[in-house]
């Protein structure tokens, strides 16, 4: 079933061929739609990033591994690995599902925004919970809870670029998420920093932050009604057979998978032991680390605001994505190496710094490349980039359960950043095969 013909004069088919952008409300029994962007959609997409990741990075960069180190110091590293793994496991597909229910969801208040509130209303609750805590099993059951809870939001938000912004303003639009994601990252850091001390209080921070910001935006960024929308007639079948995307009939969208979840296994086998490695390959004490992966993240944040502004926008200008792709990878690759070269702060320092410029050249023209490559035009898009981003996911849940096997069996944290090069090398080799995006 098609939208209604727009107004005469209505520019939207031109910005929006797929029909998912309507200048005007759709009448009950059409399919859904969501308006064009106003002055609020941009920065509430980067105020809604910069809580959700501010959340993850305060989370899983400080109090997550604080918590169980004070718990249990000489099992630290299996028990985080522990922690992570059981987490990978319950979270595997919640993106996609949530995505993919959400692009079903009828309701007032639009698709996405039943789905952003309850993630935020049961994830900022347990966070509320999280620091009382004292056992590694409940430490791993509310981490999943948790975990999924914030995909709930994750999933929905990523689907608003391509919901609302036409093919030519999304490399824009990635890069204000981009932007929110490494900002959020770095205040998130600083903030947990400060709750060193209390990781209870500093829990209890994030949760109520992630309820309001989250509610807020819904409210004052409507979306169009789908509570009357045209819904295909429900099929398990077809549910979970929407699941495979077939490489074969859809080979960018599955080489694109396999770029992002290869380039992410190798960054984050790294970052998710930044605060171990500071520890023990570069010798600080737990309160010294803490200021220092603070420190690490404040070096890193301008160079990487700088290369997620300017590929952003250029990519649009050039009309190009997978050569910034390209530079990203070999910029992150010679990052690794520093701490190889000088395994001490300097070489932290000097790998936070480059890592930021490659990793924020990758991550705003990497989502514009994944909304140009979802099967069908993007008619499903929240579940479609549900399953795009299993590939950050996945990778992220398994890097600590990785990095524990290499720190253990394969030669100690030297050889972690010798993995993370190698994968981002054979990641970018992945984007070669991309045929519909230059």
């Amino acid at each position: 079933m098609s939208i209604q013909p727009p107004a005469p004069g209505d520019p939207t088919p031109l910005l929006a061929p797929t029909g998912a952008i309507s200048s005007t409300e759709p009448l009950p029994g059409e399919a859904p739609a969501s308006p064009p962007p106003t002055k609020r959609t941009l920065p509430g997409i980067l105020l809604v990033a910069l809580t959700l990741f501010g959340t993850y990075g305060g989370l899983i960069a400080i109090l997550l591994p604080l918590q169980v180190a004070i718990i249990d110091e000489a099992n630290k590293v299996a028990n985080l690995a522990f922690v992570s793994t059981i987490s990978f496991v319950f979270t595997l597909f919640a993106q996609p599902i949530v995505g993919a229910i959400s692009d079903r969801t009828r309701s007032r208040f639009g698709r996405r925004a039943p789905w952003m509130v309850g993630g935020s209303l049961i994830g900022g609750v347990l966070l509320l919970g999280m620091g009382f805590l004292d056992s590694i099993v409940w430490i791993a059951i509310f981490w999943v809870l948790i975990q999924v809870s914030l995909n709930a939001i994750q999933g929905p938000l990523s689907a608003i670029t391509p919901d609302r912004f036409p093919r030519d303003k999304r490399g824009a639009a990635s890069a204000m998420f981009g932007i929110g994601m490494q900002v959020g990252m770095t205040l998130g850091i600083m903030v947990a920093g400060q709750f060193a001390a209390n990781f209870g209080m500093g829990y209890a921070v994030f949760g109520i932050a992630i309820i309001v910001v989250t509610v807020a935006y819904v409210v004052i960024d409507r979306d169009w009604s789908s509570k009357e929308a045209a819904v295909e007639p429900w099929s398990w079948k077809a549910f979970f057979g929407g699941f495979w995307i077939d490489p074969r009939t859809n080979p960018d969208f599955f080489w694109a998978f396999t770029a992002r979840f290869l380039l992410m296994l190798g960054y984050f086998v790294v970052a998710a032991f930044q605060f171990y490695i500071l520890t023990d390959y570069i010798g600080m004490e737990l309160v010294d680390a803490t200021g220092a992966v603070v420190t690490l993240t404040l070096v890193a944040l301008v160079p990487t605001l700088v290369a997620i502004a300017v590929s952003g926008w250029w990519s649009d200008k050039a009309g190009r994505r997978k050569v910034f792709i390209y530079v990203a990878s070999a910029v992150m690759v010679a990052g690794f190496i520093m701490p190889l070269l000088m395994p001490d702060m300097t070489g932290m320092i000097a790998m936070s710094v480059i890592n930021g410029i490659g990793f924020g050249l990758y991550m705003s023209v990497d989502t514009a490349l994944m909304t140009e490559v979802l099967p069908g035009g993007g008619s499903a898009a929240a579940k479609d980039l549900g399953i795009l981003n299993i590939a950050t996911n996945i990778p992220q849940a398994m890097s600590a359960a990785i990095a524990g096997i290499i720190i253990g069996t394969l030669g100690g944290y030297p050889m972690l950043f010798v993995f993370g090069g190698v994968f981002v090398i054979i990641a970018a080799l992945a984007v070669i095969p991309i045929k519909s995006v230059r």
